[in-house]
């Protein structure tokens, strides 16, 4: 198993703290960059830097809800097959799809 790396700050009189240079670096942040601090049941705390492309905070909570259900429960998930197979299959029909090309104004 992989040690994880410990770094330490101190908070001021007006709860401030600085980011260690460890975790500047692996988050790769820079002076004004947004931080984000996520808080697990357990009370485990992480930091991870807020990049401008994720300004959907449900798409974040469905995702975070998703892991944590295939985490928990990893017999639910089933491949698509038969008959939803081939209605997906049937509503798609040839559509060619570039997951690198930007989606257009309309489709953001």
């Amino acid at each position: 198993m992989t040690a994880l790396a410990e770094d330490v700050s101190k908070l001021t009189d007006r709860y401030q703290t600085t980011v260690p240079s460890g975790v500047r670096k692996q988050l790769k942040l820079r002076k004004g960059d947004k931080i984000r601090y996520c808080t697990e049941p357990s009370g485990r705390v992480y930091i991870e830097a807020v990049r401008e492309e994720e300004e959907d905070p449900a798409l974040g909570a469905f995702l975070d809800f998703v892991e944590a259900d295939i985490k928990t429960h990893p017999e639910r998930l089933q491949a698509f097959e038969g008959a939803l197979h081939d209605r997906l299959k049937a509503l798609i029909g040839d559509v060619d799809v570039n997951l690198d090309e930007p989606l257009s104004p309309e489709d953001e």
